[in-house]
């Protein structure tokens, strides 16, 4: 019987909750009153943070969604929203242990890497101001508040598969929420979730699923692929996408 793994050369990311640790309470601690904190970072989202981040998630701007968050929550709590979203990089205090060497030992074998995001274009400039290695270790990104398409909705799969030049039935998906799985299946791409992300040892979930290994096989299988969408340079063939001192680079289909 085939391994799966003899079949699998790219590998998709999520980046909040899988690559990076997202923490909004990490941003407002210490800044505003406990008791506020401890609201506004509540489960059921009482003060519509997370829904007001979805909708930039999904391509709204951050100007445009303002006057809601006025009207809905009140200007004290309008202010904390633009002063999270302005110093958004302070939400994301670290990459998810082990992942950064992961990466890396992912391409030495072989491997594409890549990343598919459901985030803000406003925001997403601070993963790789906060994490360069992510910005060197991965071969492409889709954000979507760039492309204004959203996970679990099949079209931005579809986009990442074009762009990248990628086949579904190659490429394994990991994701931290259990919808954008099923949205990746849907596709046709092998996905798994997440859940390790503070284990401190997500290596073995992600090995754990037998669809990715080193072994030498593994090299010599990943040596004969087309492999043509994993060597290009960086600066060939890309359109660029600027958001003040960030410049996210995706593939021409």
């Amino acid at each position: 019987m085939t391994s799966p793994s003899a079949n699998v050369t790219d590998v998709v990311f999520d980046f909040c909750g899988v690559l990076i640790d997202w923490q909004t309470r990490a941003c407002l601690e210490g800044r505003y009153p406990q008791v506020v904190v401890d609201r506004i970072c509540a489960d059921n989202d009482p003060c519509g943070f997370y829904d007001y981040e979805d909708r930039m998630d999904h391509g709204e701007d951050f100007e445009a969604i303002y006057p809601d968050v006025v009207r809905e929550q009140g200007e004290e709590i309008a202010e904390i929203f633009r002063d999270y979203i302005e110093r958004y990089g302070d939400a994301l205090p670290r990459m998810i242990p082990d992942m950064e060497q992961l990466l890396r030992d992912l391409k030495a074998a072989g491997y594409g890497v890549w990343g598919l995001t459901n985030w803000s274009h406003e925001t997403f400039h601070f993963a790789f101001e906060r994490f360069p290695q992510l910005g060197e270790l991965l071969q492409g990104t889709v954000v979507s508040g760039v492309e204004k398409m959203h996970k679990p909705n099949a079209d931005i799969y579809e986009l990442a598969l074009s762009r990248f030049n990628l086949r579904p039935e190659s490429s394994v998906f990991f994701d931290d929420t259990a919808k954008n799985v099923t949205g990746a299946q849907a596709v046709g791409m092998h996905a798994f979730r997440f859940t390790n992300a503070r284990s401190g040892s997500p290596r073995s979930e992600i090995f754990g699923h037998g669809f990715l290994t080193f072994s030498k096989r593994t090299l010599e299988l990943t040596k004969g692929a087309d492999r043509t969408h994993v060597n290009r340079t960086p600066i060939v063939g890309l359109k660029k996408f600027r958001f003040d001192s960030f410049t996210v680079c995706n593939w021409f289909s």
